[in-house]
């Protein structure tokens, strides 16, 4: 099995004065040949990619990752073809962080030490299960665990301060911090109000903090990389397959593209 890599990529980008960028794209979307090429090519740019578990009720996820999974499943995915695609990044991008994102009903129902086995030996690092919240969390911690996979926790701006502090008790790899009140692809949060968020988190945790949802533009992202550890980009990214459906060569350049600005506004000011 593979040494779990987001302590490291975190390191790194810390020493080289940046926030991580983590990029997302649902596994299998549009179909799993062009799915494989997309996810190669958004991994030369993210520091750690998020890749999406296609699921037939994504409750969290706004119109644009719906409609991704939706695509997904039209194509006849199944988890063993995410598993593969999986390994094609790992063995071409040794250095990235990779988690699987999700809802529970799918390592649930494979069983959660198949899919942990399955998962590390593919070459992910951690995975974060929407639907469990710290409280539940014990339901599949100490097979992560076993399996060297990092848990982790989300956060929202209605977080309590006792559920920021089981969070930051059971989470593993780092923090992900919904920037809104919402689904994915809303508008993000007040960026003062995500930086005061934080800022309280980290009262409770060493842990990386990466902030998510909403997240489109690169003058988002260059502020909010200004003070978190990592930035998500999920539906932008996904976006760039939406627009570009039945034309592959245009879907890779835009999303190459897209994931190359996206990287540079990870730098911080000196």
């Amino acid at each position: 099995m593979m040494k779990n890599s987001l302590a490291q990529v975190f390191k790194r980008c810390e020493q080289e004065n940046r926030a991580a960028l983590v990029g997302y794209l649902t596994a299998c979307d549009p179909d799993i040949e062009t799915s494989e090429a997309l996810m190669l090519a958004l991994a030369q740019e993210v520091d750690i990619l998020e890749i999406g578990m296609p699921f037939s009720d994504p409750m969290a996820d706004g119109p644009v990752i719906q409609a991704a999974s939706e695509r997904a499943l039209a194509a006849g995915s199944h988890m063993s073809d995410v598993f593969a695609i999986v390994r094609k990044v790992r063995l071409a991008h040794p250095e990235i962080g990779i988690v699987l994102m999700g809802y529970a009903n799918v390592p649930y129902t494979m069983g959660f030490a198949n899919f942990s086995e399955k998962a590390k030996n593919a070459g992910v690092d951690g995975v974060l299960l929407v639907d469990i919240p710290a409280e539940e969390s014990a339901i599949c911690a100490q097979v992560f665990k076993q399996y060297d996979l990092s848990q982790i926790m989300l956060l929202a701006p209605t977080s309590t301060q006792e559920r920021i502090r089981l969070a930051a008790e059971v989470s593993d790899g780092f923090i992900y911090y919904v920037s809104l009140a919402g689904i994915t692809g809303a508008e993000m949060g007040e960026v003062s109000h995500i930086k005061e968020r934080l800022s309280l988190i980290r009262q409770y945790t060493k842990l990386p903090i990466c902030v998510g949802f909403g997240v489109k533009t690169e003058q988002q992202a260059k502020s909010v990389a200004s003070f978190a550890d990592g930035v998500v980009i999920g539906s932008h990214f996904v976006s760039q397959i939406t627009s570009n459906i039945g034309d592959k060569p245009a879907m890779l350049a835009s999303l190459s593209e897209s994931a190359s600005v996206m990287s540079l506004s990870m730098a911080r000011d000196t």
